[in-house]
């Protein structure tokens, strides 16, 4: 027994980590590398030892040994061994199955499977007989199938390393502009990272810590044209600026590909809502997909890939002879398909823990406060005859937010403040409550831009937002973010709105979210700050006071 270690390795692959033992952070930095977060209550966090986690340590060249070693200095207890060897079993089969040209027929692949056990196990997989078949060292199958392939083998718990030829694309000469700005250390090796590991993969980065530059570099280092896929309009317009303000290219060199304007260009930016339109007469039957597929790119940008739409897999599995970089904040999918951003753009190759940025100051130093409020009494009976999918919408618009609110701005009330959230009712409330503008889907790319301008040259110090601020929205001068209320438990959004207020600036930021006492709202709540978890952040809670009390109670 090991008193001074914080974590406890089940036989189930799970590990619990007590959050006040000396020894929590150690153990989180460890566990963060090759497992992922299921439960962060305030006392004790749950991590898995999933299989999709351990093939991203492996990817990334973390070995079993390591991880063994790893996990028994941070526990308690002797680790199981039937745990040690589930491990060591799963991180075996990353690289068994690798992806190789046809020696002589550019139309066919080869699957090499390195054991003969394997080998007869896939023979045997009706998911994957129909389009493998059987040669000496393992099989043989058509180009088209590569990413189809890659799912089905994922799924049946075997990932490829894929290792055949990639288009080298239309060559492009960029340079990063030396004068405008310099690239910190860890952006010139995530880069480095992606290209070295056969241009394929994911880079994991806080939001403001750059991913746009990786991006960047990776084009630079590669020299070819590039086709980046965002997740909307002002997104597109923000990665064109960073462009033109710090590399060489020219404005005729960097164009967006939308509704307004369908413009090629040998930087060509566009969204994930038009490459899934369909229509056409081209072999996918996605129109703009089709016209876009026919250009010499030799690399393909997702940008925040853990939101990309499901027929976008689909038509990424057409892609896979094109180098895939897939940036991110957070490897979270709420639908639970981070098996297919593993499979069809690539494993994770680089990833740098929010907190460490932070320690570097590459990102603001972030205070993290639940604020817990009582249900009004107007809205006590509506949440107690509401049905399921009611409650959490009646939770979120509860009017006693807006007294919290009203608070948490006179404490703030020097500073640049961003308010969030997803019902537009109570947004509105808010906006004429602090006598703010506020913007929703409804309003205008104009107006957006303008209220964006505003506040960033600090015409307005307080800006609220609906969901459309949850993306790209580069408002570096923002300090505190109140979220009035959220998606359901999604850990997506949190790490989306927490990094509209990391940019680096003096004195931090504060990160907010109000959430209505004994609802689901509560439940919620707990769900999303798995992220904050994973992070290694701790936040507060403040317990808005009952009547008759003045301040507001700290409860942890």
């Amino acid at each position: 027994m090991n008193a001074d270690a914080a974590a406890i390795v089940q036989g189930d692959r799970s590990v619990l980590v007590e959050v006040e033992h000396p020894g929590y952070e150690r153990a989180r930095d460890a566990l963060v590398r090759f497992a992922e977060i299921e439960k962060s209550p305030e006392h004790v966090h749950t991590y898995r030892l999933s299989d999709l986690a351990l093939w991203n340590a492996a990817a990334a060249g973390v070995t079993a040994d390591d991880l063994v070693t790893s996990l028994r200095g941070i526990s308690r207890f002797e680790v199981p061994a039937h745990v040690e060897h589930e491990v060591r079993e799963r991180m075996a089969r990353h690289g068994v199955c690798s992806l190789h040209d046809h020696p002589t027929d550019a139309a066919r692949l080869r699957l090499a499977v390195r054991d003969a056990f394997t080998r007869e196990r896939l023979a045997a997989e009706k998911r994957v007989a129909e389009i493998l078949q059987p040669c000496p060292d393992g099989f043989l199958l058509e180009t088209r199938h590569r990413g189809a392939v890659k799912q089905a083998l994922l799924r049946i718990g075997y990932p490829v390393d894929d290792r055949a030829g990639l288009v080298a694309g239309a060559p492009l000469e960029v340079a990063l502009r030396a004068d405008a700005f310099t690239p910190y250390a860890y952006q010139e090796q995530a880069a480095r990272a992606f290209v070295d590991a056969g241009g394929h993969g994911v880079v994991v980065l806080a939001c403001g810590g750059g991913k746009t530059i990786v991006a960047m570099l990776a084009i630079a280092r590669l020299g070819t044209r590039a086709l980046v896929l965002t997740t909307g309009r002002e997104a597109c317009s923000q990665w064109r600026r960073e462009m033109l303000a710090k590399t060489s290219l020219g404005e005729a060199d960097v164009g967006v590909y939308d509704t307004a304007a369908k413009r090629l260009a040998p930087v060509t930016l566009t969204t994930y809502s038009m490459l899934a339109q369909k229509g056409g007469g081209g072999p996918t039957g996605h129109r703009h997909f089709d016209r876009l597929a026919t250009e010499p790119w030799g690399l393909v940008v997702y940008d925040e890939v853990h939101l990309l739409p499901a027929p976008v897999f689909r038509l990424t599995a057409e892609l896979q002879a094109r180098r895939r970089l897939g940036l991110t904040a957070t490897l979270v999918r709420e639908d639970g398909r981070e098996g297919e951003v593993f499979a069809l753009i690539g494993p994770k190759r680089y990833d740098v823990p929010w907190r460490d940025l932070e320690a570097s100051g590459h990102v603001a130093t972030a205070t993290c406060i639940e604020v817990r409020v009582p249900l009004a009494g107007s809205s006590r009976m509506a949440y107690a005859t509401a049905d399921a999918r009611e409650q959490p919408r009646v939770a979120g618009e509860n009017p006693a937010k807006l007294d919290a609110l009203r608070s948490i701005a006179e404490r703030h009330a020097g500073d640049r403040v961003l308010v969030m959230g997803s019902y537009l009712d109570s947004l509105r409330a808010a906006g004429a409550l602090l006598g703010m503008p506020v913007v929703t889907g409804e309003t205008s790319h104009r107006e957006r831009e303008r209220a964006y301008a505003d506040f960033r040259a600090g015409k307005i110090r307080r800006l609220a937002l609906s969901r459309v601020g949850n993306f790209a929205i580069d408002l570096p001068e923002a300090n505190v973010l109140v979220q009035i209320s959220g998606t359901m438990g999604s850990r997506q959004e949190e790490a989306q709105r927490l990094g509209r207020v990391l940019r680096p600036k003096p004195g931090g930021a504060t990160f907010y979210t109000l959430v209505t006492r004994d609802t689901v709202e509560q439940d919620n709540a707990l769900h999303r700050q798995m992220f904050l978890a994973e992070q290694g952040y701790r936040y507060f809670i403040e317990d808005v006071a009952p009547p008759g009390e003045e301040e507001p109670r700290v409860l942890h």
